[in-house]
């Protein structure tokens, strides 16, 4: 009872003494310490943070009270007086802890910042410097400790007051000046445990963490960068677990907010160390810096770390280095089935697909685990990539299907859409005519099937309908297919305008297919324009227009030589954009070389194919138009040698197995048999080739032996396929 007596009488004294306090406020004096009593157990030390308090009104009131009190005593301990910008800075808190945003504002306004900042720098410069003596004609005196943290302490709720009000803009001001204003008196930074007996070091801590949220909600992401960066690189004293939490956020903020970042300017670092370039190579830098700390134990788990670092090092192309990083993570962290699954993605993106596809059998071949419908799909789509495999794909496309039956319709689509693939490339390697129009038959379903299962229409699925259809020479469904496709991208997908122009072309409508070809330039960006200046020479040829076709790829070969010689586009581009890049300049020069070899411009055709032997002196096309000159210049003994050197780098080169077939045909000296057998194997790679099977055709014609039915049934199939023949494969 006596306490309880104490402590109410404590508190009307400490009452009368802030309404004492208000009314110097008002007459600008200051509130000497004589003129109250002091108190012996003051609690100055004690945490005052307003996460502490009841949220019932009476409960409230008493503490917010007694912590405002304990404040003030601390500074009347200090400094003998309580000025007129601390007792705001106290009357601030109070409403602002009262939930009275407004109000504390109104009280916080009052406050000259620009008065007291000079005064704050000097106060913590000097308590760093306690060696240092002191005059006594200091103009500015220092304040004490706990006056800095106060004040610093309203300039933050007012920060808070303004970003409640939705003044995103001025609350960053105002946490700036926090920030600005410990590292101009401290450039050194914070040391640690800097006033612990005081709230300062927290005040800070929350400033530098508070600063790149409201620039965010201000709408200006460069100086959220910047503050990012002057809470990383400056030394704060924060504890590991903030500093991990302001890495992960700016990093995130690095990769999904849509800005492109500067190059940090660091003050200070050593000869050849790393400094990002951009986005992604910081963002990456912070993951893998998280990713550490959890190696060496300073954090725990995070694993939207690794979502994020996964996220990152796909879209830069660096998925060895991913899967670098997952496997060297500890045992028990990922599960097998996740890390293994995971491990085949980055492998499947860098090209090595046998690495991939064991990775998911370890997994399917595992009977602990359940519930593999992803591997199960991955690995179809692995095997579809690769006829040895093409039926182990279509064996597990179908047990995804089973495992799925009928839940998901999303899944079901792509099991479908796989399914539909795989017998597609499974119809073009049968010898069978009848199995081989079976398989297609059940592509279409299944690409049909996909099509319908989906409740918005997927145009990944639609292209491959398309492109079944035109393969099997159904040219109006592939071309409403077609038309389809384009409005489904509205306009954006180069692929769709190309196969348009090539259906347009199997149809002989060579200006409508260049009318689609120009529309497409329109709205691609030069570096994209490749493929469709390649389509468009090829429209030029087959409409006799032969010198607008020269000038058509010669504008394409200025294209892709400024691009490879331009640092700042090359660095940006993925490898295998740059090896398609390589691959379509080399095609384009064996194009020009053929060219001038149907004009009987031959120096310039061996120009084309030096240029071509630069990029690559091992090219099975290269080899061929190689041949197609001799063969032109009378040299058929040389165009032979030409033709067996490009089967032996690829022996599945189709126009060579054709070109050989025809020379050994004109030389004679070769059996039926053997000339036979070279056309037959271009056919069974290519069954739709109307070359091969004119060659047969007249193969059969000039051998009394052979049936007239045979010949005519090729010359038949080759005049169908040169009538529907686009001016570039399909696919």
């Amino acid at each position: 009872m006596k306490a309880k007596k104490w402590m109410n009488k404590r508190r009307f004294s400490i009452i009368g003494r802030l309404q004492k306090m208000l009314k110097c406020m008002r007459s600008g004096e200051q509130f000497r310490v004589e003129d109250v009593a002091h108190s012996s157990d003051s609690l100055a030390t004690r945490d005052y943070s307003a996460s502490g308090y009841s949220s019932r009104t009476g409960e409230v009131e008493a503490k917010v009270d007694n912590s405002n009190i304990e404040e003030a005593e601390s500074s009347l301990r200090e400094s003998g007086y309580l000025n007129y910008e601390e007792a705001r800075a106290l009357l601030g808190r109070l409403e602002y802890q009262k939930g009275n945003t407004q109000a504390a504002l109104q009280v916080f306004e009052g406050i000259d910042i620009g008065a007291v900042i000079p005064k704050i720098k000097v106060s913590i410069s000097r308590r760093c410097e306690s060696n240092r003596r002191r005059s006594q004609s200091d103009a500015v005196p220092p304040m004490s400790m706990h006056a800095v943290s106060l004040l610093l302490e309203a300039v933050l709720l007012k920060g808070k007051s303004l970003q409640s009000l939705g003044r995103f803009g001025e609350a960053a001001q105002s946490c700036k000046i926090i920030l600005d204003t410990v590292e101009t008196a401290l450039p050194e930074g914070l040391p640690l445990n800097f006033a612990s007996d005081c709230k300062l070091q927290e005040t800070v801590g929350k400033a530098v963490e508070l600063l790149p949220e409201l620039w965010i909600l201000a709408g200006d992401p460069q100086e959220a960068i910047l503050s990012y960066r002057q809470a990383l690189l400056y030394q704060w004293s924060l504890d590991i677990e903030s500093t991990s939490k302001i890495e992960k956020e700016f990093a995130v903020f690095l990769l999904y907010s849509g800005c492109d970042a500067s190059p940090p300017n660091l003050r200070s670092q050593m000869e050849s160390s790393f400094v990002p370039r951009n986005n992604i190579e910081e963002a990456v830098l912070l993951l893998l810096i998280l990713l550490r700390k959890f190696v060496v134990g300073r954090i725990g788990w995070d694993p939207s770390i690794v979502e994020h670092l996964s996220f990152a090092l796909s879209v830069s192309g660096k998925l060895s280095a991913l899967a670098h990083h997952i496997e060297e993570l500890i045992p028990g962290i990922m599960g097998r089935k996740e890390r293994y699954f995971t491990l085949a993605l980055c492998y499947y993106g860098e090209g090595e697909n046998l690495v991939a596809l064991n990775l998911l059998r370890n997994i399917l071949n595992d009977r602990e685990s359940t519930d593999c419908i992803l591997e199960l799909l991955l690995a179809s789509k692995i095997c579809s990539e690769n006829l040895v495999c093409i039926e182990d794909g279509i064996k597990f496309t179908c047990k995804a299907l089973s495992e799925l039956d009928g839940k998901c319709y999303p899944l079901l689509s792509i099991a479908n859409f796989l399914l539909g693939f795989s017998l597609s490339v499974k119809s073009r390697s049968v010898s069978s005519d009848s199995e081989r129009i079976l398989k297609q038959s059940e592509a279409l379903q299944a690409l049909e099937t996909a099509e319908t299962i989906m409740r918005e229409r997927n145009p990944y699925i639609v292209f491959h309908l398309c492109l079944e259809h035109a393969e099997q020479r159904n040219l109006d469904v592939a071309l409403s297919y077609a038309k389809e496709l384009l409005k489904l991208e509205a306009g954006s997908s180069i692929k769709a305008y190309t196969l348009l122009a090539r259906i347009l072309s199997a149809q002989k409508r060579f200006i409508d297919a260049e009318t689609v070809i120009n529309a497409a330039l329109d709205q691609t960006g030069k570096w994209d324009q490749g493929e469709l200046l390649r389509t468009k020479a090829k429209l030029q040829i087959a409409q006799g227009q032969l010198k607008h076709a020269i000038e058509t790829y010669t504008h394409l070969l200025a294209v892709l030589q400024v691009r490879s010689k331009n640092f700042g586009v090359e660095k940006r581009l993925l490898k295998s954009r740059r090896n398609h890049d390589r691959s379509l300049e080399m095609e384009t020069w064996h194009d020009l070389a053929n060219l001038y070899t149907n004009l009987s411009q031959w120096r310039d055709a061996e120009v084309c194919l030096s240029k071509s032997q630069a990029i690559n002196p091992h090219s099975a096309s290269r080899w061929h138009c190689t041949g197609l000159l001799y063969e032109a210049k009378g040299l058929h003994q040389e165009a032979l040698k030409s033709f067996r050197k490009a089967l032996d780098v690829e022996p599945t080169h189709v126009p060579s197995l054709i070109s050989t077939a025809c020379i050994l045909r004109k030389v004679g000296g070769q059996s039926f048999p053997v000339v036979r057998s070279f056309l037959m194997d271009a056919l069974r790679l290519d069954r739709s080739n109307p070359s091969a099977w004119y060659n047969l055709g007249l193969l059969y014609k000039a051998d009394p032996r052979s049936s007239p039915l045979e010949t005519a049934e090729c010359f038949e199939a080759a005049a169908y396929l040169e009538e529907h023949a686009p001016i570039e494969s399909f696919r």
